[in-house]
């Protein structure tokens, strides 16, 4: 009898909201690996921020990183974005998205998907960030898109432990569930 694959568990949040210190947590926890978010390499390595024409390539990129971190991870596979943030982030600095990344945003799908809170200081980070208000606005229409989509989420708020007390034992109930 062969195993299910591992879980997929989609962080989803704001910019500066705790996504990445979330996602090394509960790897560490789970004793398994996590896909860190492709549009930090993407800034870093090309020294400015994304145009419209990029959007695709940075989510296509992201879902062929968690394919293939699947062979790696353990039980559970923690995805720092989805193709949905890149979505919400195209409507907002570019008015929309192409029809190439909406399909693949329709099409990822996760087991759990938890939002961050952006209850933490907003922090600066070169290119990447661009403000507290900014944060807010991406944070609302995060909400407003799942509730539009029907997809379940768990927003986690607080310190981190105070969400990893509510992930762990959420992802335990999806673990013991399949």
């Amino acid at each position: 009898m062969t195993s299910p694959p591992p879980l997929r568990v989609a962080i989803l949040g704001a910019e500066s909201s705790g996504k990445s210190t979330l996602a090394a947590a509960l790897a560490a926890h789970f004793h398994t690996v996590w896909v860190p978010e492709y549009l930090r390499e993407f800034v870093e390595t090309r020294g400015r921020v994304p145009l419209a024409d990029d959007q695709f390539l940075i989510a296509s990129t992201q879902l062929a990183r968690e394919d293939e971190a699947m062979a790696a991870a353990r039980d559970v596979l923690i995805c720092d974005t989805t193709p949905l943030i890149t979505v919400i982030y195209s409507r907002h600095y570019f008015a929309g998205e192409d029809a190439a990344l909406a399909a693949l945003a329709q099409a990822a799908r996760y087991d759990v998907t938890l939002v961050t809170a952006p209850d933490t200081p907003w922090v600066p980070d070169g290119l990447q960030r661009e403000s507290e208000a900014v944060r807010q606005l991406i944070y609302r229409n995060l909400l407003a898109e799942l509730a539009e989509r029907q997809i379940p989420y768990q927003l986690l708020q607080g310190s981190l432990d105070q969400r990893m007390a509510i992930a762990m034992p959420l992802i335990d109930a999806a673990l013991a569930a399949r």
